[in-house]
């Protein structure tokens, strides 16, 4: 009896060493482990992107685990409705407990569509996103040479020809007049506040409510260019850039 006892403290010491031998070198492998480099935006405004979209995905993981919920309890609303229904039929319940039964599964739906449309919608937030981040890394790879003219499928840019500000900007008000009879339709002349809200410098520029493939903006666009006059013309709203289709009068904004 006693030999066996003896027998098994060997057995269980040997097994208490072994274990605290690995437990050793799991610890020093871990802190001789290489800590993972984390490769940093180049500008503040990329790093700002990478946090809302790394937040928006985290936004749409915890909808997705509200979806699953809300569809359960779709599911246990149409079978209590199916059961309110039975019962109904049978006298053994009231209308307005069968309506009650009804206003439930149609809440339940609603809770869903609900979600999904917020899922929907972060990515579309996270495109949109993606696409500021790819319109502006375009244009800024594209420093245009005096006249020079670019045509994408979002946009229309032309260099100009001499420096513009504008104290000139009369000059084409009067045009847009003469040609049309009416007043030239500026949104914002110098910066405005939604300049401010996403840092953009446009103290030196206007933007014209009008569409660049319209007959007003073709004949505002070929005046400018005959004029050596700058000018971006946006075909559809890029965000962060653009709210919607106009033509941007001057040098492109750059950002603060």
């Amino acid at each position: 009896m006693i030999l066996a006892v003896l027998h098994w403290f060997r057995s269980f010491g040997l097994a208490l060493l072994v274990g605290v031998a690995l437990l050793f070198v799991a610890t020093a492998e871990a802190q001789n482990k290489k800590p993972k480099v984390t490769i940093k935006p180049a500008n503040e405004l990329a790093q700002l992107r990478e946090k809302f979209i790394n937040a928006t995905k985290e936004y749409k993981t915890s909808l997705a685990k509200l979806l699953d919920i809300y569809e359960r309890n779709v599911t246990k609303a149409e079978e209590k409705l199916a059961q309110s229904q039975s019962l109904y039929s049978e006298g053994l319940i009231s209308k307005v407990q069968l309506a009650e039964a009804e206003t439930a599964v149609t809440e339940a739906k609603a809770k869903v569509n609900e979600a999904r449309t917020q899922m929907t919608n972060a990515d579309t937030q996270i495109a949109n996103t993606l696409v500021e981040a790819q319109a502006e890394a375009q244009l800024a790879k594209m420093p245009l040479r005096k006249g020079g003219l670019l045509r994408t499928t979002s946009y229309i840019r032309y260099g100009g020809a001499a420096a513009w500000g504008l104290s000139e900007a009369w000059k084409v008000q009067r045009f847009f007049h003469d040609s049309f009879k009416m007043e030239l339709p500026v949104a914002v002349f110098g910066q405005g506040a939604i300049h401010d809200r996403w840092r953009l410098d446009h103290r030196n520029a206007m933007d014209v409510s009008l569409h660049p493939d319209g007959p007003e903006g073709q004949l505002l666009m070929n005046y400018l260019r005959a004029n050596g006059i700058p000018f971006l013309a946006f075909r559809s709203a890029i965000p962060g850039t653009a709210t919607g289709p106009h033509i941007h009068i001057g040098r492109p904004s750059h950002r603060f």
